[in-house]
């Protein structure tokens, strides 16, 4: 009996292979535009900005929702909202460019044809997905590619195949996460999320998310001053505590640390205190100029506003 020809499955490989970065800033605006979505929308998909570094991995910064309808065989996109979207986004940072897409869930039947949009505006789109729901009893925030499966020459359909996503933060986002969430996302979902990324950063103590504190309004600008200044002094005495511990003989001296305190020392500018005063006199002189103009703008506008509704009833 002769043997017959068989013909293969088979992945169509990635061009190249690809990781991922996220920022905290684009899982919040995930989060809040699924918050903040129409009753009848079971999910939210949207638009991933940022850009590529030259190690390959793409580096995904900020996104922005895009309005869908949705059903079991179709997906409507909001293209013209798309596009001007993505115009006005340009025009603030022109270095991020589009880089995929998102969406709140898991993978469905139709992000197949949504991923044939993004890969019409960009080649070999990102897709991000995150469990808003949290099904699992976890933060599940995953990145996926299209790899084609063929048939012999004959390509049949795409999977998504996920990639390694890097979730860690950045020393200034680290400040503004830990700051400005205070505030207003103690609760549920944020909470949620603040607590997944100090744990990827083993800053659960840094950010105190266990403590159940909750404030009504953003700190202004004094208050948030304040409490930098009291962080500062805490973390100037533990220094001095080990300092004076070290040279007492009560804890054994570690040469790096103390190359550091001599390079952070030494980073110091050296004023006077009648220069320091100048300068930082001078400094809040031209903040109060800056809200001394800002206030007369908003009030010019309210008043043309006013003016022109009078003169559209008249």
């Amino acid at each position: 009996m002769g043997s017959s020809g068989q013909t293969v499955l088979q992945y169509v490989p990635s061009p190249a292979s690809v990781s991922a970065k996220v920022h905290p800033l684009v899982i919040f605006n995930i989060c809040d535009c699924y918050v903040r979505r129409p009753d009848q929308a079971e999910r939210v998909i949207g638009t991933l900005l940022g850009s590529v570094l030259p190690d390959g991995t793409v580096d995904i910064r900020n996104s922005y929702a895009v309005p869908h309808n949705e059903s079991s065989d179709q997906v409507a996109l909001d293209i013209d909202y798309h596009q001007n979207m993505l115009t006005s986004h340009q025009k603030v940072n022109p270095k991020e460019a589009i880089v995929g897409w998102f969406s709140t869930g898991g993978v469905i039947g139709g992000s197949a044809l949504i991923h044939e949009f993004y890969s019409r505006e960009v080649n070999n789109p990102i897709h991000l997905t995150v469990d808003t729901e949290f099904r699992t009893g976890n933060a599940s925030i995953k990145a996926f590619v299209s790899v084609g499966l063929s048939l012999g020459d004959q390509q049949l359909a795409a999977q998504f195949q996920e990639i390694p996503l890097d979730l860690r933060m950045v020393e200034a986002e680290q400040i503004g996460w830990g700051e400005g969430s205070k505030p207003l996302f103690r609760t549920g979902l944020f909470l949620y999320l603040q607590d997944f990324f100090s744990n990827e950063l083993s800053l659960a103590s840094t950010f105190d998310v266990l403590k159940p504190t909750i404030a009504d309004k953003l700190p202004n600008d004094l208050e948030g001053m304040e409490a930098t200044m009291e962080r500062l002094l805490a973390l100037i005495d533990d220094v001095y505590k080990y300092v004076d511990d070290v040279v007492e003989g009560r804890t054994a001296p570690d040469n790096k640390i103390g190359r550091f305190l001599s390079d952070t020392i030494a980073a110091l500018p050296k004023l006077s205190p009648k220069a320091f005063d100048k300068l930082v006199n001078d400094s809040l002189q031209d903040q109060l100029l800056l809200l001394y103009l800002s206030s007369i703008t908003r009030t010019q506008l309210s008043l043309a506003e006013k003016l022109n509704t009078a003169a559209q009833i008249l």
